[in-house]
């Protein structure tokens, strides 16, 4: 792109460090390599799903188990968190620095070339143009008089200066690159809000029926009363052919009090209830919920334990599995839970938890009797195996026996999502349409004339669509008088004399 003699700073001679740096992001070939390096990783990024929407609270062992191999090697390069991590966002940040850099670089330069345009241009400068006509003419005034009127009807802004003219029309269409410029640049810092907490959410989350979760992040809290199974006759079936869908009866809470106590139970308050469907999700304060997925899944939901000494039954325990209390009273004795593993497991020797699913619940409980006497116990009632840890050896050993069970059937798998980068996103890519189309449908032409006596000198440039012009010349040649086939102004970068 020609600039007409206004300097680049990129082109600066004798360079310092910071003009190091400034060169190395004007250049459009860095440009792309970042931009086709971001593509290649995006691409990497999409072919397995992403950490923050798999179905499990150990994603590394998810990866293994579903995708053997290639997803412990996928986790392991961190292309589970692609457009999470600090490499990704920091190459969108370079892409947006190159854009800034690219345009300054070139903007500004462009601008001053623009704006102090002059119709009387140096014969050299003419014949080196690619669209030319040399010729000659009787009467220059009256030439130039006929050439004006006929570069005018042509949508030419036209300014005179003695016996030389120039003609502009379409300066604006200059700009289109640098409009995508800022478009793309307003759509990567969009981007970016993601990082930003309560801007971008798509988050995984697993319910079973009657339980009460939280939104991560958030203070909300989602409940699933019921999962539903629906047979319903599809509006394009003919006939009475059913098809399936699925929904989840679920109620939204705002937690009021207690949300970071996790000595206390939160204090819920309800906003609205809604059947999610995987076309119909709830929406609440910019949360989409979406119904996803959903598994058969038995699964126990409350466990009530009988504690007995010597056949005499002392009360009961009734346990939330989900999220059980820390005390509980068998008359006047004091129980205290202080170790709770929902799927026992054992590292090293002591007693740790797979999961947070009830799959096989294990309790440490601390017993304290009137007397001020204490006992502790570790029951694993699905094994049906007790011990007593600590306390008086010459008493009975306490029983915990299952007395009874709740158990929920399905587990919904919705999928959470915030967006409220949405509207700066599709901002810039209106900005960056807005620029393309500029570009495309418009191009930047100018027509000099030089009349030198009676020698004439006539040249044209744009920034594309070279044969568009060349035809369009000469149809202003025609109309003065000059009849000459488009093709021969074609001076193919080399000049005539």
């Amino acid at each position: 792109m020609r600039y007409e003699g206004a300097a680049r700073r990129s082109q600066k001679s004798n360079p310092k460090l910071l003009d190091r740096v400034w060169n190395f992001f004007s250049s459009v070939k860095v440009a792309v390599y970042l931009i086709i390096i971001t593509l290649l990783l995006s691409i990497l990024g999409t072919l397995l799903p992403q950490v923050n929407v798999v179905p499990s609270y150990d994603p590394a062992s998810y990866y293994a188990k579903e995708y053997g191999k290639i997803g412990e090697l996928y986790y392991s390069l961190g292309l589970a968190d692609t457009f999470g991590s600090w490499w990704y966002k920091g190459l969108i940040l370079m892409i947006a620095a190159s854009l800034i850099i690219c345009s300054l670089d070139r903007i500004i330069p462009l601008y001053k070339a623009l704006k102090k345009q002059q119709p009387v241009k140096h014969e050299t400068f003419l014949k080196r143009q690619k669209v030319l006509y040399i010729g000659e003419v009787e009467d220059a005034e009256s030439w130039l008089a006929q050439a004006e009127e006929a570069i005018r009807s042509r949508r030419y802004r036209v300014s005179r200066e003695g016996n030389a003219l120039l003609g502009e029309k379409n300066r604006f269409s200059r700009w289109g690159p640098y409009i995508n410029h800022v478009g793309l640049i307003i759509l990567l810092a969009a981007l970016l809000t993601r990082g930003l907490p309560g801007w971008f959410m798509e988050q995984g989350i697993a319910v079973n029926e009657g339980q009460t979760v939280n939104i991560p992040g958030t203070d909300y809290y989602l409940k699933n009363l019921k999962f539903t199974e629906v047979k319903e006759v599809g509006p394009h079936v003919s006939g009475q052919e059913l098809q399936f869908a699925f929904e989840t009866d679920a109620i939204l809470y705002r937690c009021v009090a207690d949300c970071n106590n996790p000595f206390a139970e939160p204090q819920l308050e309800e906003i609205l209830q809604h059947k999610i469907r995987p076309n119909e999700p709830l929406k609440y304060d910019g949360y989409s919920i979406y119904q996803v997925d959903y598994a058969y899944s038995p699964q126990a939901t409350i466990m009530t334990l009988d504690v007995l000494r010597d056949g005499e039954t002392l009360g009961e325990l009734v346990l939330n599995l989900a999220d059980p209390a820390s005390s509980y009273q068998l008359g006047d004795i004091s129980v205290e839970l202080t170790g709770y593993y929902p799927e026992l497991t054992s590292v090293d020797g002591a007693p740790a938890t797979k999961s947070r699913l009830p799959n096989n619940p294990a309790f440490i409980f601390d017993l304290t009797y009137a007397d001020g006497t204490t006992e502790q116990y570790f029951v694993v009632p699905f094994q049906q195996y007790q011990a007593r840890i600590s306390g008086a050896e010459d008493s009975e050993p306490l029983s915990f026996e299952i007395g009874g069970m709740e158990a929920s059937f399905y587990s919904s798998y919705l999928l959470v999502k915030v967006e409220r980068a949405l509207p700066y996103v599709l901002t810039g890519a209106l900005i960056f349409l807005f620029g393309v189309v500029i570009g495309i449908y418009w191009q930047h032409r100018r027509i000099w004339v030089r009349i030198d006596g009676s020698r004439l000198i006539v040249a044209a440039h744009t920034n594309k669509n070279w044969y568009g012009l060349r035809d369009e010349l000469a149809k202003i040649l025609h109309k003065t008088g000059i009849d000459i086939d488009a093709k021969s102004l074609d001076n193919s970068g080399v000049g005539k004399s």
